[in-house]
């Protein structure tokens, strides 16, 4: 069966340790889109570790780590962080990258930065990573595929030729930067090859065959349904599709065979980066929120930055769940709630003075002002429990609350960054 673990809202929701709880039952894990610009933050028997590139199923040693050709496939990053889990203790893990995924180059990197650079205050907060013009590149057609790397010489630099072209007139008249040369280019490219070279492969036809013979497999996604470029709060959205369904074009698998979406939600709202969002709070709340979130506080994985902190908005995440399919909500970091004597929740939005509880269009958004349902908090720590009836009534009721709002079934709460701090339930 193929699952996909995928976010309902704007990143940092907690998938890292989903994917990792569940790929204890899974043979192949799949990176199938999004860069190194995000991370997942995993804690088990291993020790903690951020994870931005591999499959956040990576620590078992019975499963098999994917990157599919959705990937903005950051090489050097790649085998970095191979290198830092091995040093860690963990098994190298079983790899196999796509002959399709696409390369971030280091001068999509360079004019990352420096467009963030030229905007100045308008910028999109980039994380810098190249992600933006890699997948500008993709669609513009002058991206590099990883088969490329085992093209001749002649062919390689040709193409080189053609791509840098483009790049060195907006390196010299708009950023004022030094040009790239073919030659440097293409040392690094060779570089990439005898980095990825043992571990290429037809990731499609591998998968095919898996799911004829009835293999477990998990589709694990980056960000969540606010940050895709079509349905989210465009234009402060990542650059490749956040949602469930593309993991059939991201791993090269029919879509019919995707029959569970494990849809992330946190028990409050983060986020990383600009853009619209609506039940965020400031200041001294806002620290206190961020101070008892997360594993070691609300900060970006991959950035270290403190993230915007809100109350659960259920608008965003009803139609964050919408968007993804799901079957399934896993409802993680529920302990940090415990410190409050109320819990503020967001169950509509004010628009030019009429409440509605359908998610807006970005110009719209704008415009929204968050409309609050206030619940008792239950004051205690429930880290430990296992059982969803030995959870307190107030906290029991919090839950309840939300998957009646949000109309999707949660299944699982997380109440623990540990893999095992997790509540089955049923809806």
């Amino acid at each position: 069966m193929v699952t996909a673990v995928v976010g309902a809202n704007w990143g940092d929701e907690g998938k890292g340790k989903i994917t990792d709880m569940l790929a204890e039952k899974a043979d192949i894990i799949i990176r199938f889109q999004g860069g190194a610009n995000a991370g997942h933050t995993i804690i088990n028997n291993y020790g903690r570790f951020a994870l931005h590139t591999l499959p956040s199923g990576v620590f078992y040693d019975h499963t098999t780590s994917v990157i599919g050709n959705g990937v903005a496939l950051d090489i050097p990053k790649l085998f970095k962080e191979v290198k830092e889990i091995e040093a860690g203790g963990v098994p190298t893990p079983k790899i196999l990258v796509s002959d399709r995924a696409q390369m971030v180059m280091p001068y999509h990197v360079l004019l990352d930065s420096y467009e963030e650079e030229r905007l100045a205050g308008a910028s999109f907060g980039s994380t810098k990573s190249g992600i933006a013009p890699f997948y500008s590149d993709k669609y513009a057609k002058i991206g590099f595929q990883v088969s490329e790397l085992f093209a001749d010489e002649k062919t390689l630099k040709e193409k080189i030729e053609r791509v840098i072209a483009q790049k060195n007139v907006l390196l010299e008249h708009l950023y004022h930067k030094p040009l790239l040369t073919v030659d440097e280019v293409y040392a690094t490219l060779m570089e990439y090859k005898e980095m990825v070279k043992p571990f290429v492969c037809d990731v499609s036809a591998f998968l095919y065959k898996a799911i004829k013979e009835g293999k477990n497999i998990l589709l694990e996604g980056q960000l969540g349904s606010m940050k895709d470029p079509d349905h989210g709060i465009y234009p402060m959205v990542t650059s490749s599709s956040t949602l469930a369904g593309y993991g059939a074009i991201g791993a090269g698998i029919p879509p019919y065979e995707i029959k569970r979406v494990v849809t992330v939600c946190k028990a409050y709202s983060s986020a990383v980066g600009a853009g619209e969002f609506v039940s965020e709070i400031e200041g001294e709340e806002a620290d206190l929120l961020r101070t008892h979130g997360g594993d070691k506080g609300e900060f970006g994985a991959t950035t270290g930055r403190p993230r915007r902190m809100g109350w659960f908005d259920c608008v965003a995440s009803k139609y964050g769940c919408r968007l993804q399919g799901t079957t399934d909500v896993a409802f993680t970091v529920l302990d940090a709630l415990g410190y409050l004597d109320e819990i503020p929740v967001c169950v509509g939005y004010e628009i030019d003075g009429e409440v509605t509880t359908d998610f807006p269009v970005t110009t719209k958004l704008k415009d929204a002002k968050p409309v609050y349902k206030v619940l008792p908090g239950w004051k205690c720590d429930i880290r430990g429990i296992t059982d969803y009836n030995e959870l307190p009534e107030n906290c029991r009721n919090y839950i309840e609350f939300i998957e009646k709002e949000i109309g999707f079934p949660i299944t699982m709460v997380s109440n623990g960054p540990g893999r095992h701090e997790i509540i089955y339930r049923q809806a």
